[in-house]
């Protein structure tokens, strides 16, 4: 029998879990351990099985063979499962697609179910391609259609308005068909990075496009009603398909988005094709999904398999009859959630009871390669991830079957693949690769089938001490090997790579990867490898240096297509404003003091009052030659510290507009940062005072059209650092995901 051990809890894990899922009563304050969280959601889980004919002791059994693939740390399910499992809310699924058809009462249904989702914990994809495209006539009401990005629009207006209990905020996913003929409006939609901020986009790329494409032939535009060419103006609409394909590749080398499915490849391989049809993935992209379906997620911690790192053969150095055991009791689980899971909407409850589906992926895949010496974009590692995701396909499977004999298959087999190849499955489909952002700080492992972001990152910590946080691995060998120091470490955490720091010996270099040592094609090579052996997709980012082109990326997207990938998500590195993991720029000796302009006598400007969490904001700002060149605030009501850091914030805009660094650069330093009284005030999410005043001076001198704005790569929740990985911001401090 096999014996599992409890795992320690990182400090971080344990400032994730205080924070967003252990439970609280209703004055916050935490009436759960970990071990009792742990012991609720394998309880609640294993209960499922009563409804198979399980007796209280077999029921006990599974409860405990659950609780100990949890808290050993080698599995975990999604955030939604452990958040709500035996809880009031009892929403337990990570994903779902909704349907938007092409009437106003279609379109404004889907927006509320989205929102019940949202509220729920979850996040949704859509494909906006039925819609009629923009200007066309409703005959209805004479009226001229506003087209697919005008609803976006109103859904991410609808998601910025739910509040989510401060677990998880609302994602979403928006799909649009390469021949709709709004595609181009699509397109640019998120060129300006603060408008749509609440979803992903990604273009549904189909077979007859990458084959005009090929060809370097015109490629018809399709009216959504008639499927027939569009006609504007009496014509035909044709594009040329390498000015279209460019099109998106230079909007992926500006902001990172779009994305592309292959939509074809999607539903050729969809094990209920062709009696389902897929249309859009869920805000991750690993989960192609018709209507109304959901997934309920796991991950398997593969930093938790090594036997023996030194051993020769690397085959040897995994114990496979563990991995085996905790595949197969995480299919058990997941197919327990299916029927424990408390659904936001009856459509999904009948949709997923139909088909069954989920998910189980994998994270670690950085910390096993690291622990067995195997460079990440190395053939030993692309052989290694045959060998194991081979492996987990193949246990799911037969565990997934053995389950159809005793629960009965899924009712949607008699039209899957399944029944053709007469192989019994409860499950519709079993593996998936979806990313784990949070969940994998509560694992204390890396990310999905990630590289490492980074060796070390800088944490802020409750009372605003800047810790940093090493990777476990490295600074074990470190000081094995007799260079660990607190320099070296404030150096490694100021640098996206190790190739530069001289201090670090070269077979650490070699070993301790990052993404920004990966080249693209080694990315797409492994993300390739995954999606091989996964029934679903795989959520992964394609990382670019800044100074990568764009015919790097255009190579990378037609790689994706010939290597067989279902989708790809790129980012260049800088590619968004004030990324704030870039390397840390290091002032020179020779730089000279900024120009402070000297104050006028008589200035004029405006006040404005603002509601924060902290009490009433004043701002005023004075105005010299129409551009703002000081500020003053005071805070009402809340204490001389406050007031303080109101008046140091204050003078320290002031001296910077003095000085003539723009306004904008000013917003976004200030917008998000967030602060522990977050309320909602004038339409608008209030995070802080920094963040309230960055607001009052975005209103009157912010270049609103800019992309220059807003973005994810400050956590709202604790203003650290937030890394982009598997199309996800994602603060490596708090664990708050923008999915």
């Amino acid at each position: 029998m096999i014996q599992y051990k409890e795992s320690k809890l990182t400090e971080n894990a344990l400032a994730v879990l205080k924070r967003r899922y252990l439970f609280k009563d209703t004055k916050g304050n935490i009436k759960e351990t970990p071990r009792e969280l742990f012991f609720r959601v394998a309880e609640f889980i294993a209960d499922a099985d009563k409804n198979y004919g399980a007796s209280e002791i077999e029921i006990k059994k599974t409860s405990r063979k659950f609780y100990d693939i949890i808290s050993s740390l080698c599995f975990l399910p999604n955030s939604p499962t452990l958040m709500n499992a035996g809880r009031a809310n009892g929403q337990l699924s990570a994903c779902f697609v909704l349907p938007v058809g092409d009437s106003m009462e279609e379109i404004f249904e889907t927006n509320k179910h989205a929102a019940i989702i949202h509220k729920s914990g979850g996040g949704t994809g859509f494909s906006f391609s039925r819609l009629r495209p923009r200007d066309s006539i409703v005959a209805s009401t004479s009226g001229i259609a506003s087209g697919p990005v005008s609803f976006m629009s109103v859904y991410d207006a609808s998601t910025e308005a739910v509040k989510q209990g401060g677990t998880r905020r609302g994602a979403n996913m928006g799909i649009l068909r390469i021949d709709h003929p709004d595609i181009l409006e699509f397109i640019s939609c998120k060129e300006n990075t603060n408008k749509i901020k609440n979803f992903n986009i990604s273009v549904a790329i189909t077979d007859s496009f990458m084959e005009a494409l090929a060809n370097k032939d015109k490629f018809p535009l399709i009216d959504p009603r008639t499927q027939t060419v569009f006609v504007r103006d009496g014509k035909e609409i044709w594009l040329d398909a390498q000015e279209l394909f460019d099109t998106i590749v230079n909007h992926a080398w500006q902001t990172g988005e779009p994305g592309i499915i292959f939509i074809d490849r999607m539903n050729r391989l969809n094990p209920t094709s062709p009696s389902e049809t897929i249309e859009a993935t869920n805000p991750c992209g690993e989960q192609p999904l018709p209507p109304y379906d959901s997934c309920n997620l796991g991950s398997i911690n593969l930093s938790q398999f090594v036997l023996d790192s030194n051993s020769e053969n690397t085959t040897d150095s995994i114990d496979w009859e563990k991995l085996g055991d905790v595949v197969r009791t995480a299919v058990h689980f997941l197919d327990n959630v299916i029927d424990q899971n408390s659904y936001p909407l009856p459509q999904i409850e009948e949709q997923t009871y139909k088909n069954r589906r989920i998910g189980l992926g994998i994270m670690g895949w950085a910390d096993i390669l690291v622990q067995l010496n195997i460079p990440y974009n190395s053939e030993q590692a692309l052989q290694l991830a045959e060998e194991i995701s081979a492996f987990i396909e193949l246990e799911a499977r037969k565990h997934s079957s053995e389950l159809a004999k005793t629960r009965g298959k899924f009712p949607n087999w008699e039209n899957s693949i399944y029944k053709d190849q007469n192989i019994s499955m409860r499950n519709a489909t079993v593996t998936t690769i979806a990313p784990t952002g949070t969940i994998s700080i509560i694992a204390g492992c890396s990310s999905g089938i990630e590289p490492y972001y980074s060796i070390a990152f800088e944490r802020n910590v409750m009372d605003g001490t800047k810790l940093i946080e090493v990777n476990n691995f490295f600074k074990e060998l470190a000081e094995k090997q007799n260079f660990y120091s607190e320099e070296l470490f404030e150096r490694v955490a100021s640098e996206r790579s190790l190739k530069d720091i001289d201090d670090i010996p070269e077979q650490m270099k070699a070993i301790f990867l990052t993404a920004a040592d990966v080249s693209a094609d080694e990315h797409i090579k492994m993300q390739a490898l995954f999606q091989k052996h996964s029934d679903s997709s795989v959520s992964k980012t394609i990382n670019f240096e800044e100074s990568a082109t764009i015919e790097d990326v255009a190579r990378a997207f037609l790689t994706a297509y010939q290597l067989g990938c279902k989708g790809v998500t790129i980012y260049r590195d800088n590619s968004r404003p004030n990324q704030v993991l870039a390397p840390i720029r290091k002032k020179t000796t020779d730089e000279s003091e900024p120009f402070v302009e000297k104050r006028p006598d008589v200035l004029q400007g405006i006040t404005e009052k603002l509601k924060t969490g902290y009490g009433n904001l004043y701002v005023t700002i004075n105005l010299k030659d129409g551009k703002p060149f000081e500020l003053f605030a005071q805070i009402g009501k809340s204490g001389y510290t406050t007031m303080a850091d109101t008046e140091a914030i204050s003078r320290l805009i002031s001296l910077a507009l003095r000085s003539q660094i723009p306004v904008d650069t000013i917003i976004s330093q200030l917008r998000s940062i967030g602060g522990s009284n977050q309320i909602y005030a004038g339409g608008a999410k209030v995070f802080s005072i920094p963040d309230a005043i960055a607001q009052i001076l975005n209103k009157h001198f912010g270049d609103k059209d800019s992309s220059k704005s807003e973005t994810f790569e400050v956590c709202p929740s604790c203003s650290s650092p937030m890394r982009f990985e598997s199309g996800c911001y994602n603060c490596a401090s708090c664990g708050y995901s923008n999915c």
